[in-house]
């Protein structure tokens, strides 16, 4: 592998001494967002019942690990704060079954796929709570587009200023995490060519995308306080770029990630992810950080990403030529093989080599569509065998 680790400054060497004395937890949280659909008709649940709701919430462990999101047709769970991958694996099996025992009771059933392959966007109605309106005031045709879901990685860190180096370093490896996870080939009914057409659909929204640099997490507060001073955001939670630090917890938020309908994929980036960071800070420990590289490269690799997904490797920043991606992966794993073994979740980061094999979510999708176009069924029923075949995938959690 090329260098791409450089040595701090001098001067930024005085400021890190606080960040080497104490270790990040590294909690994990996921958070992941279904879609429902219509046993029946296979398109999405325009208006399933608030009785979902409360059933659900009744199986879990605390109210919130359930809730609505901006359009009736979906639904988030989030899992307690992990200690451990395994952990996390077993508490999101644990929220996923939930859904789908009760979603069934009500002729329902969810979908981990970032995308519906048909549904219309026009059709959904938005969730009656008052963020919600507000936010569809405010951005219009832009927000009622929104029939997207993704999955989101805290990992905890509790130390305000790591975070926000963290958050520069880590920018880099976006890219390769979105690859690893797309699940949104089609749109109203179309193969739109790309693997992840959801960030196509995100990014129209303001404050999405690439994360800004900040030189501390003061420079961040600063910034976030003009926008609130000017009553544009309410606070930081109307930040929406692909990593973020949460504004609930001291976690960093990895958002950039489409809806894995495999649970051990789900599980295996969020494991990723935590090494990832876990390795970013160890640099810390020799006085070395991640070479920053503009945020136009990184972007073209972000683009690559949504439209190649793993298929046509990446730009490889040292080198300054694309790469395949499994020769970027191979060396990803090498960087966190300690980091791997130290949190316990060796298994859990060796699964991206059975993505790369089998492919994502997105090349599952457009398997089943085509080869039912080539069995003689006609667009609106590969679509639909498309939806089947997300259903049992989604339920799928031995």
């Amino acid at each position: 592998m090329i260098p791409r680790c450089i040595p701090i400054a001098p001067a930024l060497s005085e400021q890190t001494k606080d960040m080497k004395a104490v270790t990040p937890s590294f909690t994990l949280g996921i958070e992941e967002e279904y879609l429902l659909v219509d046993l029946d008709t296979l398109d999405l649940a325009v208006d399933p019942p608030a009785a979902m709701l409360d059933q659900c919430r009744a199986k879990v462990t605390w109210d919130e690990q359930v809730s609505r999101e901006l359009l009736r047709s979906q639904i988030e769970v989030g899992t307690r704060k992990c200690s451990t991958v395994q952990e996390a694996r077993e508490d999101l099996a644990h929220l996923r079954q939930v859904i789908v025992d009760v979603a069934a009771q009500f002729n329902l059933a969810p979908i981990a796929a970032s995308t519906h392959p048909f549904a219309l966007w026009a059709d959904q109605k938005q969730t009656p709570r008052q963020r919600y309106r507000k936010l569809a005031a405010q951005m219009a045709a832009t927000a009622r587009r929104m029939v997207i879901c993704g999955m989101h990685v805290h990992v905890g860190i509790d130390d305000d200023e790591l975070r926000i180096d963290l958050l520069s370093q880590m920018t880099y490896f976006l890219p390769h995490l979105l690859a690893l996870s797309t699940s949104s080939p089609f749109w109203e009914g179309h193969d739109t060519g790309l693997k992840s057409y959801r960030l196509t659909v995100f990014d129209a929204l303001p404050r999405t995308g690439l994360p800004e640099h900040f030189a501390s997490y003061s420079e961040y507060r600063r910034h976030i306080d003009v926008l609130v001073d000017a009553g544009i955001i309410k606070d930081s939670t109307m930040i929406w770029w692909d990593l973020r630090p949460s504004e609930r917890y001291p976690t960093l938020e990895t958002r950039i990630f489409d809806m894995c309908t495999r649970i051990d994929d789900a599980v295996c980036l969020a494991a990723l992810t935590v090494c990832i960071l876990r390795r970013l800070w160890r640099l810390r420990l020799d006085n070395q950080r991640w070479r920053r590289y503009s945020p136009m490269l990184v972007d073209e690799n972000r683009w690559r990403a949504m439209r190649y997904g793993i298929d046509e490797g990446l730009l490889d920043l040292a080198k300054g030529e694309i790469v395949e991606f499994r020769q970027l992966l191979k060396e990803i794993l090498e960087l966190i093989e300690e980091d791997a073994f130290e949190l316990d979740c060796v298994d859990e980061v060796q699964q991206a080599k059975k993505i790369l094999r089998r492919g994502t979510s997105a090349h599952r999708q457009i398997s089943v569509y085509e080869k039912s176009l080539e069995a003689g069924d006609d667009e609106v029923k590969a679509s639909r065998n498309v939806v089947r075949d997300l259903i049992k995938r989604t339920a799928k959690l031995d």
